[in-house]
């Protein structure tokens, strides 16, 4: 049997994605088959942030799995130039794939694009096809863009959209919230919810201070984009605040250059800036938190994911201030204890989320949290269900 793994970012690149992708490749390496089985990955060279330059191997070869990567244009995570090495990426798998045959094709997507190369390439190969879906790429983006550009290129990726996702013998969504929209091109017998986990591996139950510091330690780390809206809403919380609090904020994304200018131009001086480093080096930061910082943008789309930052931050006990709403709101509120949760981009309602956070314990027990949602038990039934087919 011989299965191809599509995953646009895989490690030594770092994020939900990369992390995702290789946790599938090792699983299906690892679990025992009674016949001889081939696991290819088709990938790119690191470049998730145009700010770390990280090499990595062309091919590699770990026992029955193989990785190959494809090197690509260098992007600044803007949507022109990552079309572009889109492009790049599927031209040298499409020649790469030319002579080679397999059973089943695996594409854990976030922008419907790795999807839509998997679904031809299943078609093209007569392969099972199932997709991993991280996001509702058409939805968010039809509300990010501006009415003349959604006019063009909207209804064409609506059509892609349907024909990659009609076409899936299976489909997995990381947030419950995707339901209701995938279910237009899917019954729901063939839609699994296998989300993000927790790796244990780098849980942390350190009890760093019994209070809180002052200035008080508010940390952010992962991407700075439209979806995050960080632009729209730390400016305010730094102003409001002042000397009480200091911001870090680790990441890049395509808001960064204008957060940063926006910090400047407002003469605040209680923010700093880091570039993405690896979960090692995150874990510790975070215990040296006070409060760990999630927001998303105010857009209906938003109302529907689960950002993977929520079981990033679940690997301490620190207190949570999260800007969400819908689904992830739900989630939460449900799961996770030690989150304040407020409206997005409202820095009045912000507030008195963080008077909470204040006025309460700065340490909180999540043991339950993490055995529910276990990266390694949650892949194996992914895997399980991937086979399936």
């Amino acid at each position: 049997m011989k299965i191809l793994i599509l995953s646009f970012y895989y490690p030594p690149d770092i994020g939900p994605g990369p992390l995702r992708a290789k946790s599938i490749a090792e699983t299906l390496k690892n679990i025992k088959f009674k016949e001889k089985v081939e696991i290819d990955v088709f990938t790119t060279m690191p470049n998730r942030y145009g700010s770390i330059k990280t090499t990595a191997p062309k091919l590699e070869q770990i026992s029955n799995l193989s990785i190959h990567r494809f090197k690509i244009p260098a992007h600044k995570n803007g949507m022109i130039d990552q079309s572009f090495s889109f492009l790049r990426f599927a031209f040298s798998v499409l020649v790469s794939s030319r002579n080679q045959n397999w059973d089943i094709i695996i594409a854990t997507s976030s922008r419907l694009m790795t999807a839509s190369l998997g679904a031809y390439i299943a078609y093209k190969k007569k392969a099972k096809l199932y997709l991993d879906i991280r996001d509702l790429f058409v939805d968010t983006i039809s509300q990010v863009l501006s009415n003349k550009i959604s006019i063009l290129i909207i209804p064409p990726l609506k059509i892609v959209e349907k024909i990659t996702f009609s076409s899936a013998n299976k489909i997995n969504i990381v947030s419950e919230g995707f339901l209701k929209y995938i279910l237009n091109y899917l019954p729901i017998s063939r839609i699994t919810t296998f989300p993000n986990g927790i790796d244990s591996k780098y849980i942390s139950d350190k009890r760093f201070y019994q209070k809180f510091n002052d200035p008080i330690r508010i940390t952010y780390a992962g991407n700075i984009g439209d979806g995050q809206g960080l632009h729209k809403i730390i400016p305010k919380i730094a102003k409001t605040f002042g000397d009480k609090i200091s911001f870090k904020i680790i990441g890049d994304g395509s808001k960064k250059k204008f957060l940063i200018e926006e910090i400047k131009n407002n003469k605040i001086f209680n923010v700093e800036f880091h570039k993405p480093i690896s979960r090692d080096k995150l874990i510790k930061i975070y215990n040296h938190s006070d409060i760990l910082f999630l927001h998303l943008n105010e857009f209906n789309a938003f109302k529907k994911v689960l950002p993977s930052k929520i079981f990033d931050y679940a690997l301490t006990n620190k207190p949570i201030l999260a800007g969400v709403s819908g689904y992830a709101s739900d989630f939460l509120k449900k799961n996770l204890p030690g989150v304040e949760i407020f409206r997005p981009c409202d820095i009045t309602n912000m507030k008195i989320a963080f008077e909470k956070i204040l006025n309460g314990p700065n340490f909180y027990d999540r043991k339950n949290f993490r055995i529910k949602f276990n990266r390694q038990s949650i892949i194996q039934k992914f895997c399980k269900n991937v086979l399936s087919l």
